[in-house]
């Protein structure tokens, strides 16, 4: 794991305008309102984050009214989704946004809030939570449908002039790195080949940059774990949070980090700081 380094704020120069952002936190809630009473919110203002991304509300925003669900110094945004308890994205940022982005455009996708995009000073990001097809072929049609929109999205989004990290709970392991047991889960969703074929187009022919895997890194680096068993304490888990970004933020991580120190979901926060150099 590359530890954490505090960077101050840097400008990259060309066509695009001055980016600010140097560190962003992604973190697959399972219910804000869970992570709060676990201690998220206590550990939030320790991290100098510039953007925090946040997915699986499950809540809609009027239930949100404790002011801690509004962390001092952050802009904050959320996107519901319409049935009540059920996924829901969220972004906190320093910079205040030029323009709020709330979904894809897509009616089945956007109705479950699963994408939320601050535009920024030369940058954008999205919090982007992916549907899951665990609970059988209809969701995992859901799911992969799903993808296929993604993709349509973040290629107009390479056309723009600014770059983009996107990021989120994207319901894939990617390689076999990225699982513990993967000899065991290639026939289950998250691990399929045709999911995995999925992240390749999306890196490979995209030139998206999957941020965490920029830097060397430990084995048996995971954002998340089952609830069943061990497989917290085995460490027996999948790396599906991602912070992705457009081949133009290349070269520019400087450190990551999966945060264990404390459970705040069966997901953990993923920290990725970025250089954008004169």
């Amino acid at each position: 794991m590359v530890r954490l380094t505090w960077y101050h704020n840097a400008i990259i120069r060309g066509p695009v305008a001055a980016i600010t952002m140097k560190r962003s936190i992604s973190l697959n809630a399972n219910g804000i309102r869970a992570a709060a009473r676990k201690g998220f919110f206590d550990w939030l203002p320790k991290q100098n984050a510039d953007v925090v991304c946040i997915q699986e509300t499950k809540a809609q925003e009027f239930q949100l009214s404790d002011p801690i669900f509004r962390p001092d110094g952050y802009h904050c945004y959320y996107e519901d989704a319409e049935k009540k308890g059920y996924s829901g994205v969220a972004i906190y940022t320093r910079e205040k946004p030029s323009k709020v982005v709330r979904g894809m455009g897509i009616e089945a996708f956007d109705s479950e809030g699963r994408y939320l995009e601050v535009q920024l000073d030369g940058l954008a990001v999205g919090s982007l939570y992916l549907p899951a097809g665990t609970s059988g072929d209809e969701r995992q049609a859901v799911k992969m449908e799903s993808r296929d929109h993604f993709l349509t999205h973040v290629k107009k989004l390479k056309r723009r002039r600014r770059e983009y990290v996107i990021c989120g709970d994207y319901n894939i392991a990617h390689t076999k790195a990225d699982i513990k047991n993967w000899r065991s889960n290639q026939k289950n969703s998250g691990f399929l080949p045709e999911e995995r074929a999925w992240m390749d187009t999306l890196i490979d022919d995209t030139g998206y940059v999957d941020a965490f895997r920029e830097l060397p890194q430990e084995e048996h680096e995971y954002s998340w774990w089952s609830n069943r068993g061990q497989a917290w304490a085995n460490n027996t888990g999948w790396r599906i949070d991602y912070h992705m970004t457009t081949p133009g933020l290349r070269g520019k991580v400087l450190a990551t980090d999966i945060y264990r120190d404390e459970r705040f979901s069966d997901h953990a926060p993923v920290t990725v700081d970025y250089d954008f150099p004169s």
